[in-house]
């Protein structure tokens, strides 16, 4: 039974709608129906105001949930009608007793991703639908990548923020140990692994630390989510996946920082850097999802790289706006041509 939709913890302009999936789970989509806000960002001296008839959907990474409030008024103020989905065990859908960020294959999110597709009014059929931006974070960007191979023509772009698409180690370093972790999973699955996170991002992103975000600190706690054997096979199961190669049939843009800080003590450098990927691995293996593949860098980004500071979130905005054009289909960039003129 679908839930109406009702006051979202965003506030003023945000919705949530509970999506129930199979054997008792949810899932949770998000909408932003705000008034056009004053928009200090432009693309090329002149507003962002482009106008774009399309629906976007954002899938948050690991540990995580949607709270990125300045990310829906960019694409509203764009046109866009923005969506967002907190997985099943996850944010808004994670109820006391469950295992937080529990899923055993990547693909478990379908329905998910189904029912959030259904709960925007899409039809499935791309002919009758709008364009669907699909815009992923971390595991997100991992799982949408994964659905836009498995369901082609789907979706009209994929914009991919820092995502999880090679092992911090490397290829080898997964292929390494990914027997090792394969066993686990099937034998104590919800073992929970050493801890790998000492809180470095955490502090660079945190308004109670050197930060500027405030967020539920129970859906996006200090240190993440305890990591399963279950968990991490699913991602390295994903992963050996895009490595294979996955001819996603639509244009991708990937979006990294310019250089990582993987050390487990506090630097400064944290403050200018990715503190969770190999962004270097992903750059190189992004070149695997799809024919057409931009990967752009931005010096000093954080790994969400909307949670960078205002500068460089501006700079990823715009590169998104100039790349959108060229990405949709040529029926989306005429329309894209015809609203834009004389910005």
């Amino acid at each position: 039974m679908t839930q109406p939709w009702k006051s979202d913890i965003l506030g003023e302009g945000f919705e949530q709608q509970t999506l129930n999936l199979d054997g008792g789970a949810v899932a949770t989509v998000v909408r932003y129906l705000g008034a056009e806000p004053e928009w200090p960002w432009t693309l090329g001296g002149a507003p962002v105001n482009t106008g774009i008839d399309a629906d976007v959907l954002y899938v948050h990474g690991w540990s995580d949930y949607f709270f990125q409030r300045h990310v829906a008024e960019f694409w509203h103020r764009a046109g866009a009608r923005f969506y967002a989905l907190d997985l099943h065990n996850y944010g808004r859908s994670l109820s006391p007793g469950m295992v937080p960020g529990l899923v055993t294959n990547l693909a478990d999110y379908d329905a998910d991703i189904a029912a959030a597709l259904s709960a925007m009014g899409r039809s499935g059929d791309p002919g009758r639908d709008r364009p669907l931006i699909l815009l992923g974070h971390s595991t997100g960007g991992l799982t949408l990548s994964l659905w836009a191979a498995r369901h082609p023509r789907m979706a009209s772009a994929l914009i991919l923020n820092s995502p999880w698409l090679e092992f911090q180690a490397t290829e080898l370093g997964r292929r390494a140990i990914a027997p090792l972790v394969g066993l686990h999973a099937r034998l104590h699955p919800l073992a929970p692994l050493p801890p790998v996170d000492p809180g470095i991002y955490t502090r660079a992103v945190s308004a109670t630390l050197d930060g500027e975000w405030d967020y539920n600190l129970e859906w996006r706690p200090d240190r993440g989510f305890p990591v399963t054997p279950a968990f991490l096979d699913a991602v390295f199961r994903g992963q050996a996946t895009v490595a294979a190669g996955l001819g996603i049939e639509v244009p991708v843009l990937v979006l990294l920082s310019d250089k990582s800080y993987l050390q487990p003590k506090w630097s400064a450098d944290a403050l200018t850097a990715d503190v969770a990927l190999n962004v270097d691995a992903v750059a190189h293996r992004s070149l695997s999802l799809a024919d057409t593949v931009t990967v752009s860098r931005l010096p000093n980004a954080f790994h969400d790289i909307f949670l960078s500071p205002e500068p460089i979130r501006r700079q990823a905005f715009e590169r998104i706006g100039r790349w959108l054009p060229m990405a949709l289909q040529p029926s989306d960039a005429e329309v894209w041509e015809a609203r834009t003129a004389g910005l």
